[in-house]
């Protein structure tokens, strides 16, 4: 963006730098998106945002401090490093982290963009979402309907007091389709993977996702879903499709995994973890088909990027590999205060908000199995799709799900849709009944886009990846159960 193109104020942000403190950063972050939607066949309002700011990161005499603003004139950027260095003065001798655990990195990295969203003129991305709703409209059931697409381009600057320099340009699409029948006291609802088809890149991604033939056949399964019977209860095999698969990554494994969390920083908020730092290395975590990885490398995947945002350089590591835990989700600085190897995940929202341990790319590798020859290996059970709620646990362990749309199996084969599917577990042993991981032709690139943690909240976006994946002996219960 051009505020960070003017050399003028990247010149006055490494002036800014205070030299007589032991390390110190300013990150500069500039957001600009576009919201739209259509409802019904209407237009609904047009949102845009704006947002440009820094923060800086002073650590002295084992202080850490920080002080942030959107005033880039020379007065904001000095109140600012002002803020930071009463903070860090403040915390000295006091804070869990002796010595900040960075580098000085140089490097860049740039969202992977073929056609950029904005190449295309305001009404024809309206014409591409009237499109999409008139699509789905047509059966007198439905009696809701949209299509939206959404797009953030987000470029960060990071200097830092011993010449570090890593410019980040990423840019963002979520694109969004709903569909929702009724009929007396029953209403269903289908959509385009709950928001999970999002990604880096540009318009290319819509035909990536198959965004432009989804709408009729989203339509089409709301009304079915209304003369579908209620989900069996009973315990049986459960086939989780790619995008149901990426909330049972997030919630049962991302989340237990974060260092910060472990260490007890989330719990009067966000909960705490079941795992504890001494299983690391030895704990079975799921079954010897389970492996997991940190990637923040994979091409188009919503949270790729090539520094995170302290400086750590990001690279691909197994968090869990043949079902055994190995690795944490922890940044450098909960690293350091755990004794651990962690990964670059410290994140933050926006320049407000100094960075914390988040989930990134959080994937499961492929297996060796095709979607047929899983469905083919169940006598009884369901194939489940799209997540439509979840519960669990404080401690992330416990848990309860819903999807959308499921589908019997019955002698290794898809028979009668159901509506209204649930299944639950405990993460402890839930993936020690991996049984079945689809191959590399089914592996699917997906993401979550508002993934909420931290005090002040921050809201963030993770990917996930996965095939689909085969769990036996589940507890399968319907709305009627």
């Amino acid at each position: 963006m051009a505020v960070i193109n003017e050399l003028s104020l990247e010149e006055r942000l490494q002036r800014a730098l205070p030299a007589d403190v032991t390390y110190a950063s300013v990150r500069l972050w500039d957001e600009r998106g576009e919201s739209l939607a259509v409802e019904r066949n209407v237009l609904r309002p047009l949102s845009t945002n704006f947002d440009v700011g820094v923060m800086f990161s002073v650590w002295n005499d084992g202080g850490l401090g920080y002080g942030a603003t959107n005033d880039l004139s020379d007065a904001g950027l000095a109140s600012a490093v002002a803020s930071a260095r009463r903070w860090a003065a403040a915390t000295a001798g006091i804070g869990v982290v002796a010595e900040p655990p960075f580098g000085h990195p140089v490097g860049s990295y740039e969202s992977p963009v073929t056609t950029p969203i904005l190449a295309d003129d305001l009404s024809d991305r309206i014409d591409l979402l009237m499109a999409q709703s008139q699509r789905m409209a047509g059966d007198d059931r439905l009696v809701d309907w949209s299509a939206s697409l959404g797009h953030r381009h987000v470029d960060t600057l990071l200097l830092t007091s011993g010449g570090g320099r890593v410019e980040q340009q990423f840019r963002f699409i979520y694109p969004g389709l709903r569909a929702t029948a009724n009929e007396g006291t029953n209403t269903q609802s289908r959509t385009f993977g709950r928001n999970a088809y999002c990604g880096q890149g540009g318009l290319e991604l819509l035909d990536n996702y198959g965004f432009g033939d989804a709408a009729e056949r989203i339509a089409r399964e709301a009304v079915e879903l209304l003369d579908a019977p209620n989900c069996p209860t009973g315990t049986m095999d459960v086939l989780l499709a790619p995008d149901q698969m990426i909330l049972q990554i997030h919630e049962s494994i991302g989340h237990p995994l974060e260092l910060d969390r472990i260490l007890g920083d989330e719990r009067n908020y966000a909960g705490t973890s079941f795992v504890t730092p001494d299983m690391f290395g030895s704990f079975q975590y799921g079954s010897e088909k389970l492996n997991v990885t940190f990637d923040p490398t994979v091409p188009g995947q919503l949270a790729s990027y090539g520094f995170d945002d302290d400086g750590t350089p990001a690279e691909k590591q197994h968090l869990i590999r043949d079902g055994v835990l190995v690795r944490p989700l922890g940044g450098s600085t909960s690293a350091q205060r755990a004794g651990m190897d962690g990964v670059a995940t410290s994140r933050a929202c926006s320049w407000n908000r100094p960075p914390i341990d988040r989930m990134a790319n959080l994937n499961i590798e492929a297996g060796e199995s095709s979607f047929d020859e899983l469905v083919g290996s169940i006598e009884r059970g369901v194939y489940l799709q799209t997540n439509n709620s979840w519960s669990i646990d404080d401690s992330r362990n416990k848990f309860q799900f819903s999807c959308e749309y499921g589908t019997l199996i019955e002698d290794g084969e898809l028979t009668t849709t159901v509506r209204n599917p649930s299944y639950r577990g405990v993460s402890q042993s839930f993936w020690r009944s991996l049984d079945g991981v689809g191959d590399a032709s089914t592996f699917t690139v997906m993401g979550t886009p508002n993934c909420g943690k931290g005090e002040l909240n921050q809201m963030v976006g993770t990917g996930h990846a996965s095939p689909p994946c085969l769990f036996r002996d589940v507890e399968v219960f319907g709305a009627d159960a």
